[in-house]
């Protein structure tokens, strides 16, 4: 993290354009992978019926609510970006 703030800070004069898909991807990245790894837990599978629809709903409308304010932030932080 360090490392990422120290090269932004070097190239904070340039334009990187495609930097935000990249990120995007990365993002559903981790989110794919974190399902893989939920999926492939044999404990989480088989416990995932006494979870209940009430803890089912809370962590999907969580993960929901996360990627919808991820992605509107990141239209705010773009289009300020673009009008600059």
């Amino acid at each position: 993290m360090l490392l990422g703030i120290a090269v932004g800070y070097l190239f904070r004069s340039h334009k990187i354009r495609f930097l935000h898909r990249i990120i995007l991807t990365l993002i559903w990245l981790l989110l794919f992978l974190l399902g893989l790894e939920m999926g492939s837990n044999e404990n989480i599978i088989q416990q995932f019926g006494t979870l209940g629809f009430e803890a089912f709903l809370l962590a999907t409308a969580g993960t929901f609510g996360s990627v919808v304010f991820a992605w509107l932030l990141w239209l705010t932080v773009h289009n300020k970006s673009m009008s600059k």
